[in-house]
């Protein structure tokens, strides 16, 4: 049987943020950029009931099967100019790889997959090196992954949050640690991870304006520590935008909703088990808390089943998404799976059969033999 957990927000609040400049333009000038797609899913449309489901399909970015890297790229580049700048000015990565050829450092960050290989990537086109630490339950295709990016792999005995810890208490001159998540004295990093994640929502504006299609009712984000879900709320919750945004979380790891019912950061104790590696985090980032506080309309933790489900929805579709990568949707068919809910969720996020919803799928077949178990196919190349 499915089980899901929901909690709504009726005290939804917009935000005024200046958007950072630049931010697009640093993402163009490295190797193999172009704008991931934007693609209707009617399947996904007919099973909710509504008139739009656009998918930004994550599946191919920069030659990677994940987002992670628009956040990690941007922040490790800020760091560097931070510390090592400021830099002359450069129209690609060779020319900024040569400002950096007499600097010995090591990047460092904690991953439960696409973050690590992000900024493995990221340390591979600067000639710099890596250090990745990963919890010892990470599928063997996702660390071989990160090892073909040249960073060096420690696996660390416990969770994603154990793995954070290690990589926090890495100090030196030598090494620049690329967080994804935030803590006490650490906010610079992931606030720039934030930032650099909008660049799918800059994008998503201006396929939408050529396509001459409104802007979304409802975004459906996955979350982990929650920086995704804080860039879609900085985007979507400004001063300008009224959208509406549901948080999805897997069962056992569902630190934001219970943060959420606390009116407080709660920690989730693990093990955090699901299929939805990229989500299993037991903290939210108290960088993004403030965002997902005020900002979600709704939260909802979800089984492992409603992922399966929506990876096999979104293939109907012509998408090729993982178990996280499914996740946005995931949450929505659990929350209209029981009318109860379905009533509250149509309510609280305005959805009838006129809305449009934006569902990011964050990620690819990152585990292929996975995918091919749930979806009974390999996986599609776009």
């Amino acid at each position: 049987m499915c089980t899901y957990h929901a909690y709504f927000n009726s005290k939804v609040v917009s935000f005024e943020i200046s958007p950072t400049v630049g931010i697009l333009e640093f993402h163009q000038k490295l190797p193999f950029y172009k704008p991931t797609r934007l693609v209707e899913a009617p399947e996904a449309a007919k099973r909710l009931g509504v008139r739009h489901v656009w998918v930004k399909d994550e599946s191919n970015r920069f030659e990677l099967p994940a987002y992670k890297i628009l956040g990690a790229s941007w922040a490790t580049y800020r760091e560097l100019e931070t510390c090592f700048g400021p830099f002359q000015p450069w129209s690609n990565l060779d020319e900024l790889k040569v400002q950096l050829k007499d600097t010995d450092i090591t990047l460092v960050a904690a991953t439960d997959g696409n973050h690590g290989r992000a900024v493995a990537r990221m340390a591979k086109w600067l000639g710099l090196k890596s250090r990745i630490f990963v919890p010892d339950d990470m599928v063997e295709a996702r660390r071989e992954a990160i090892k073909d990016e040249g960073a060096q792999i420690e696996i660390v005995h416990g969770t994603y949050d154990d793995a954070v810890a290690k990589s926090a208490h890495i100090s030196g001159d030598k090494y620049l640690v690329i967080s994804d998540t935030a803590w006490e004295g650490y906010e610079r990093v992931p606030t720039w991870i934030v930032e650099g994640y909008g660049t799918i929502f800059t994008e998503v504006d201006e396929q939408l304006r050529t396509l001459g299609m409104e802007q979304p009712h409802v975004v459906s984000v996955q979350m982990g520590v929650g920086s995704l879900a804080a860039s879609v709320i900085r985007h979507y919750r400004s001063s300008k935008q009224t959208t509406h945004i549901l948080g999805v979380e897997p069962t056992r790891a569902a630190c934001v909703l219970h943060s959420l019912e606390a009116d407080e950061l709660k920690e989730v104790p693990g093990p955090h088990i699901s299929i939805m590696a990229g989500l299993n985090c037991g903290k939210p980032s108290p960088l993004a808390w403030p965002f997902l506080r005020n900002g979600l309309s709704g939260s909802v933790a979800i089984d492992d089943n409603f992922a399966e489900e929506a990876m096999c929805l979104l293939a109907q579709d012509d998408i090729t998404s993982g178990e996280s990568g499914a996740a946005g949707l995931a949450g929505l068919l659990a929350l209209f799976t029981e009318k109860t809910d379905a009533d509250k969720a149509s309510q609280t996020f305005g959805i009838d059969q006129n809305s449009s919803i934006l569902i990011i799928s964050t990620e690819g077949a990152t585990d292929p033999q996975s995918y091919i178990r749930i979806v009974g196919s390999p996986p599609k190349t776009c």
